[in-house]
Formats: C-alpha cells, structure tokens, sequence
C-alpha cells in the first residue's frame, strides 16, 4: 500500500508548472481572441439592456389629533397610538388590497411602449396621449395596439386580434374568453372620440405632451393581477428603530412612472387613513341624518296640527298660567326625552355587544347625549380593537395568536363596558320615574284648565318635544360635520418622489466588463490546461527523471536531414555533439562497471518508428570516427533500413544465418 501512494504522489507531481505558463504564452493569440469575443458580447448586452432607477419619498406618521377634540365633542378616537400607526402602515402599503387601490386609481393595468434604439422601451409619461379605459367594460388582454400620430386631432389604430384572446373588465375585474374570428383591425380616430369595438373600450385623449406626426407608440391591456404584482416591490423602512419617518423606495426603468407609483402610493394611504379616522363621524352622520328625517317629517305634522286647531278655534295665544304649565311640561318632557333616548341608546348598545362581532361601527356615546366617561373610554378602547384586528388581516391569517389576544381584551372590554351599561341604566330607570311622576303631577293641574286649552296645550306640548328633539340631532349634526371637515389626514408628505436627474442604479456595464475579461480568460486557460494536463508525450529530460530511476545518458535532437547518416554528412551539427555526448557517456560508464575489451551496445524500443536505426547507425559512426573498430548489426527482421542508408545488398541477412542458410 506504501508503494501505491508513493507512486501517486509521483505521478501527481510530474505536472510542471513552468511548461504550462510556457504553453499557455505560446497560445497568446487565442486567449486575445476569447477576451476579445466576451467584450464585444458584454458590450452587445450592456448597450441593449435597459436603465434601471431607484426613486424615493419620505412621509412621516403622525398622530393628529382633531383641534375641536372634548370629551363632550368627540366622535373620533385614536385606535393605537403613533407606533401602532407606523406598524399599520408599513403592513398596508406592502399589501395587496393598498396595491390594487393604486394600480386602479392611476390606471397602471395599461402598458405604454415606443421604438427604442434596440427595443420598445417604456413610454410612460411621454406620449401625447393618454388611454381613458372604460372600467364598466371589457377589454382584450395581451394584444399590442399599434397607435399612429396622423395629425393633431387624429389618430390611427391597428392590431392583430386573434381568433381567441381573453378580455377583463377592470371595474369588476371579471375576465372571459372571446372569439371573433381572427382580424386585421386598422381605423382613424379623433382624440377624444369613444372607441367601442369587443375588444377595446376606451376613450384617448390628448395630453400637454408634443405630437410627432408619423410617431408610432403602442398600448397594451395587462391582467389586472399581474399588473399588481408588478408593483409590489416598493421597499418601506423606517428612517431609525421606533420612529414614525418612513421611507419608500422602488426600482424600475421608467422614472416618470416610479414617481407617480410612489406618490400615488402614498396618497392612497393617506385618503384610506383620513377615511378610517372619519369613519366613526361619518356613521354618526348618517345615524343623524336618518334620524332628522323621521323628526322633521313628524315637526311639520305636528306644527300643521298646531295652526290647523288654532285658526279652527280662532285661539291666537294661551293664558299666563298655562304658559307656565307648557314651559315647566317642556322641560320635564325634554328630560324625559333625554333619558330615554340614552336609555335607548344602551339597549341598542347592549343589544350591539351581545349579538355582533363586528363593533367598528358602534354608534358613538355623545349622540344620545352621554358624556359618562366610562361609556366613553370603553366605547373607544372597543373601537381602537376592532380597527386593530381589521388591520392585522392585510397580512395575518386569521388563526394566528394576535387575533386570540386581540380577542381576549375585547370580550374583557365589553364585560366592563356592559356592568357599565346596567349600573347607568339603572340610574337612569329611576330618573325616569321621577319625571314621569312630575309630569302626572303638572297634567293635573292642566286638567283644571278650559277645554279649548287643555287640547291647545296638548298639541302644543307634542310640538315642543318634537321641535327640541329635532334641535338637538341638528346640533349634533352640525358638530359633527365640523369634527369631520377640521379631521386631517395621519399622513404627512416630507419629500414628494421626483425626478431630479439622477437616480439611477443599473445596469453595472463595469462588472459586466470585468466578468467578460475573466469569462474570455478562463475558457482558454482551461483548454490549454486540459491539453498539458492529458499530454502523455514526454517533452524534456526532467520528466523522464521524475518518472523512471534509470539514468539518462545523452539526449538526441530530432534530425531534420533527408539522409540517417546525421553524424558522418554533418560532423559539427549539434545532432552530432549528442552522439558524441553519449559515446562519452558510455565509456564512462564501461569504465565504472568494469567492462573491458569488445563491447556490445543494443538499441531497441516497443515500436516502430521511435529511431532504433538512426541512433544505431550515428552511434556506430561515431565509436568508427573515434578509430574504433566498429560493427552495426541490424537486427529489424520485419522493416530492415540499414542496407539502403549504406547502399548494400540485402539479399542475404541475419535471418539467413540463423537457420544455417549463410
């Protein structure tokens, strides 16, 4: 085993490195021509690829809080704090629902191209026009529309429709497949003009942009989703851990569309977050509304009812004491107004908690009037939970933990907020029986009171709770109109993304460079690498040393002369001193081992060709020019050589005298 691994190491170490630079100078034209094929093919590609820029805004996410905020007022609340706000937003404007919003509001489902140098190029934000699809109807998906500048009021459209293709309507994002036949559609429009066809449904309209008569560009109508998931890859990071300053950044190769991408972007979210800190208001609104209709209706039945009995009874005013009773009945009526529309409001209240699981639309506290701040604060911790859990579902499976914890401190507000609700209930109940028994009270005494009054005075009193409910949803309503219209939005814009001239990132036509040098480099010292590597010829005496312990005694260059007698015809060639090098060598090594006398000398090999006869006859030339007598014996019995060289007969040979012929 020992001697197998010495004769690997061996065999490992015969590669030689000096003849492998050697070999690889010698193929220096190659190795130029690789390098200089991989550079004119990085160039081919570096010209050819597309620009590619990063552009980016700054916004921060602030907690704004409503200039008119009391606790009397208030019909907003705060649903987690500037972090929470942070953490919101950075989740919403990576998910898919903030994306599509955007891609639809800026119609970003429709390609624009135009001829470049080696390719169609993005022409987003520098055509003389703009395509107003009709998002109540279908339009053909993947089919380029050749679109011509005829002059400035007309257009020319082309396309090759196919026999099937897919249309979608972006308004319902529905999508369904036709089939027309298979068409050459070619037709002039005026911009401006309707363009109804089954596969395009759309208006193009002029922009301030510079017409080019003759410009072709060409449009094209992109899935809706995969336009979306074009988009996706804006980048938000927070300016530093825990602060509210985002920054948004996205990459592409059109700088006209990455700016108003990420502007767009940010708008969304600020209308979306302006909305949701309204929503609270805008519910209440519309609760309001509702209810002022029911009561202005039942005012102006009333107050013809009024006018109708007195013009009837030709009563023009009531007495002193029955104005008295009137205005002492409308302000006990007026209590009692009060209490149960807040007694109403904690049953509907109740009734909500107990029966929903939805509460982001809990109708706000101050609209019936109660301003207890137990009511309000759990009301408003409800509130800022549901809008919570609605948030994490952007991103969140609804199994995951955050929406079991979120669900834990909702069932525990709502067990405080409902001992809230019968405690003050039951206040209120007992109010409410004072009242009553306070207005049984001032009802006896009107019964004491004429007939014609008596009546008047019922009429009248059902006027006055009419008239002093319906003032205070009209105050209720103007406050929170003026709550809703002073709410600005959380999201403040620091730097708009714009484009200043630079931005771009790519591509690195440098390492493009630097790669090819290396590619062009690498093939061709591979090649001459494998090719020293499987050379099996041996190319110099060292080789022979490190791979066989037998000794060399000479070495003999290859002979370019037409004649084998080398030595005798060129006596001063260098062939020659190796002859004579060798001759000394072997006398050397007689002397060492001995030998005396005649000597033999036997030059064979394992095939033919390798120059067993032409060693054989220079050696034998060169002991017969040293004077010695010298025989050569030719011992090839299949291709004999030697007698042609010296000119002799080879009719009679060595085979003859071995079987006793000659």
């Amino acid at each position: 085993m020992a001697h197998e691994e010495d004769h690997i190491s061996d065999v490992g170490s015969t590669f030689d490195f000096k003849g492998f630079v050697l070999k690889v100078i010698s193929y220096w034209k190659l190795i130029l021509f690789s390098i200089t094929v991989s550079l004119a093919v990085a160039y081919y590609n570096n010209v050819r690829k597309l620009p590619v820029y990063r552009l980016e805004n700054l916004i921060s996410i602030k907690d704004d809080q409503n200039p008119f905020f009391t606790s009397n007022t208030s019909l907003t609340f705060n649903w987690g704090g500037t972090s929470d706000k942070v953490n919101t937003a950075i989740t919403i404007l990576g998910s898919r629902t903030h994306n599509e919003e955007v891609v639809e509001r800026l119609g970003f489902y429709i390609d624009y191209k135009e001829d470049g140098e080696y390719q169609r190029v993005d022409a987003y934000g520098s055509t003389p026009f703009e395509v107003i699809a009709d998002t109540s109807k279908f339009q053909a998906i993947g089919i380029d529309y050749t679109i011509q500048i005829v002059d400035d009021e007309h257009f020319n459209i082309s396309a090759a429709i196919p026999n099937n293709f897919t249309v979608q309507s972006y308004g319902s994002k529905e999508k369904e497949g036709r089939n027309i036949g298979e068409t050459a559609f070619n037709k002039q429009f005026q911009f401006g003009e309707k363009i109804n066809t089954p596969f395009l449904n759309a208006v193009i309209a002029r922009n301030d942009n510079a017409l080019q008569q003759g410009k072709k560009f060409y449009i094209s109508f992109l899935n809706f989703d995969s336009a979306v998931s074009r988009y996706k890859n804006v980048a938000v990071k927070p300016e530093s851990n825990g602060a509210s300053v985002l920054q948004l950044a996205q990459t592409g190769n059109n700088k006209a569309r990455i700016v108003d991408y990420l502007n767009g972007s940010v708008k969304v979210l600020s209308d979306n977050m302006l909305a949701r800190k309204n929503l609270f208001a805008t519910k209440t609104i519309a609760f309001i509304d509702s209810s002022l209709n029911v009561k202005s209706r039942e005012l102006r039945l009333v107050e013809n009812e009024l006018n109708s009995y007195k013009n009837d009874n030709e009563i023009l005013d009531i007495s002193a004491e029955s104005r008295q009773l009137s205005s002492k009945l409308l302000e006990l009526d007026s209590r009692k107004e009060e209490i149960e529309r807040q007694l109403s409001y904690y049953r509907t209240l109740k009734t909500y908690l107990e029966t929903r699981t939805d509460y982001s639309n809990i109708p706000a506290p101050s609209v019936a009037g109660i301003s207890e701040g137990s009511i309000s604060s759990a009301v408003a911790r409800l509130i800022t939970l549901a809008e919570e859990r609605s948030n994490y579902q952007y991103s969140l499976k609804e199994g995951a933990p955050i929406f079991a914890d979120i669900d834990r401190q909702i069932n525990s507000v709502k067990s405080v907020l409902l001992e809230n609700i019968n405690s003050s209930r039951g206040l209120l109940e007992q109010e409410i029986r004072d009242v009553n028994g306070r207005i049984s009270n001032a009802e006896k005494q009107i019964r004491e009171l004429p007939k014609e009054e008596q009546d008047l005075l019922k009429i009248q009193r059902k006027y006055n709770i009419s008239e002093s409910t319906y003032n205070l949803f009209l105050e209720k309503r103007n406050e929170a109109g003026l709550i809703k219209a002073a709410n600005v939005s959380d999201v403040l814009i620091i730097d708009k993304a714009k484009d200043i001239g630079g931005g771009k990132i790519g591509p690195n036509t440098q390492l493009n460079y630097v790669m090819a040098v290396m590619v062009g480099g690498v093939i061709p010292l591979t090649f001459v690498f494998l090719l020293v590597f499987l050379n099996t010829n041996i190319h110099n005496a060292q080789e022979v040393e490190r791979l066989s312990p037998i000794p060399i005694l000479g070495m003999i260059g290859k002979s370019k002369m037409d004649s084998s007698l080398a030595v005798f015809e060129s006596p001063k060639s260098s062939i020659s001193e190796g002859f004579r090098g060798l001759r000394s060598s072997l006398q050397f090594m007689y002397k060492k081992q001995g030998v005396e006398g005649a000597k033999t000398l036997l030059i064979t090999s394992s095939v033919s060709g390798e120059g067993k006869t032409f060693c054989a006859m220079n050696m034998a030339t060169v002991f017969a020019m040293s004077e010695r007598k010298t025989i050569l014996v030719g011992l090839d019995l299949r291709k004999p050589k030697i007698f042609d060289d010296f000119g002799l007969n080879n009719d009679l040979g060595v085979s003859n005298y071995l079987i006793q012929d000659a």
